[in-house]
């Protein structure tokens, strides 16, 4: 029986690609923005979403993205006001994981779904979550095209965009909620704890090896696209988590790009 004769990997397969091209092509701008660590913090944000919505007995998904995007609102409407400030997004970012933990405290039959939310298991993706998991890909892909234009603008030449009107509070609550879709989605297969895999690692690498956006967004797409499916594969054959060999081959890519660089 080959790995694509069984309905669970083809729906791990369908998963992992649509979420690792749409975290590749949303994670070149978090990196060029410089708002990584914020994306991060709002995984946390969404577990607490998440764990909260169980326990009143609604989707933890639902909770999930409702959570994420609502944060991501927030943080993009602080705008400037949140660069530099790490130690209260950390805070932040603690706390959120820390109620999380509360909420599982008094609904302990989420235990395995709350474990599947930290670490991600996308090899019990159903066809239901997948349907999902394409429609905020959709959602997320197309509203990026939407503002990618002044988006750019705003981040490489603030100060121009803004004396051209350019919001810059409404492209970073754009943004952000974009980023919050693509986090609650790129949970679904690597977990919480694990959401820079996908969403840093291959912007990082792309960003190593070229400085033209373009080429840079196709390149991140396809090398996050290449480390999802070689994890599942990797992982059918030796049992191994799907998130740790994701995460190892995101690493690895990352250490050859910046190794490829410092050669050249």
């Amino acid at each position: 029986m080959g790995i694509l004769d069984l309905d669970f990997m083809r729906n791990a397969f369908a998963a992992s690609g649509i979420v690792a091209v749409v975290a590749g092509i949303v994670g070149v701008f978090l990196v060029l923005r410089g708002q990584t660590f914020a994306g991060h913090a709002l995984s946390h944000v969404g577990f607490a979403g998440a764990t909260a919505a169980g326990l009143i007995g609604l989707s933890p998904l639902g909770g999930m993205i409702a959570f994420t995007v609502l944060a991501g609102i927030g943080m993009g409407a602080l705008g400037e006001r949140l660069s530099g400030r790490d130690v209260a997004v950390g805070i932040v970012l603690a706390l959120s994981l820390g109620f999380g933990l509360l909420f599982l405290h008094y609904y302990t039959s989420f235990a395995t779904q709350a474990s599947a939310l930290l670490f991600g298991n996308v090899l019990a993706v159903s066809t239901g979550t997948l349907l999902t998991l394409a429609v905020l890909g959709v959602v997320a892909l197309v509203a990026l095209a939407a503002i990618s234009r002044p988006l750019l603008f705003a981040t490489l030449q603030p100060e121009l965009a803004e004396a051209r009107g350019v919001s810059q509070r409404t492209t970073g609550i754009l943004f952000m909620a974009i980023v919050a879709i693509t986090v609650s989605a790129s949970v679904q297969i690597v977990g919480v704890l694990l959401v820079f895999t996908l969403m840093v690692g291959p912007a990082a690498a792309a960003e190593r090896l070229t400085t033209r956006l373009g080429p840079g967004v196709l390149l991140a797409a396809l090398i996050a696209l290449a480390e999802a499916w070689l994890g599942v594969i990797i992982a059918f054959y030796t049992d191994w988590p799907v998130s740790f060999c994701i995460t190892a081959l995101s690493a690895l890519a990352y250490f050859a790009a910046v190794i490829a660089t410092r050669q050249a």
